[in-house]
C-alpha cells in the first residue's frame, strides 16, 4: 500500500520550513539526494532532532551532519481514516520510528496495509519523489 496524493491539491511542503528554520535545510537537501542525514552536536554528541541551531544539552552551536542507516523500528503509529488535508487520500498510516542511531522521526509507512503495521516492526527508509521538485522520506517494512 502506498499513500495516494490527490493531484488537484498541492502537497504541503515541510522543506519550505527552511525559510523560517534554516537549520533544517541540510536535512531536506539530504532527503532530496536520497540520503537520511541527522544533526549531531560535536561538543557533547547529542542528536539534534528536529534540527536546531543550538544544542539543548550543552548550548553549543557546533554540530555536524551524519548519514543515518535508515533502519529502525516502529515505536508508535496512527492510521488516518479521514484525511487532515485534501492532498492526502485516506486511509494511510503515520509512524514514529526509532532509528538504530537513537533519534525518532515521524513519517508515513508504505508497502503495508494499515492493519499490518505493528509496534516493534522493523522498517527501512525510502525516498519518494512526490512532485517534480519535492522528495519525502518514508518508511517501509524491512526487507521489502
Amino acid at each position: 500500500m502506498t499513500i495516494t496524493y490527490d493531484p488537484a491539491h498541492a502537497i504541503p511542503r515541510p522543506a519550505r520550513w527552511e525559510v523560517l528554520y534554516r537549520s533544517s535545510g541540510p536535512f531536506w537537501d539530504g532527503v532530496a539526494a536520497g540520503k537520511l542525514l541527522l544533526q549531531r552536536c560535536t561538543s557533547c554528541g547529542r542528536w539534534l532532532t528536529p534540527p536546531r541551531p543550538m544544542c539543548p544539552g550543552c548550548q553549543s552551536r557546533d554540530h555536524e551532519w551524519v548519514p543515518a542507516s535508515g533502519h529502525g523500528t516502529v515505536h508508535s503509529f496512527v492510521t488516518y481514516r479521514r484525511s487532515p488535508h485534501p492532498a492526502f487520500v485516506a486511509p494511510y498510516t503515520v509512524v514514529l520510528v526509532e532509528l538504530e542511531e537513537g533519534p525518532r522521526l515521524i513519517s508515513n509507512v508504505v508497502g503495508v496495509t494499515p492493519e499490518d503495521v505493528a509496534i516493534g516492526m522493523a522498517v527501512d527508509v525510502v525516498f519518494a519523489n512526490v512532485a517534480d521538485d519535492f522528495t519525502l522520506f518514508q518508511f517501509r517494512p524491512a526487507g521489502q
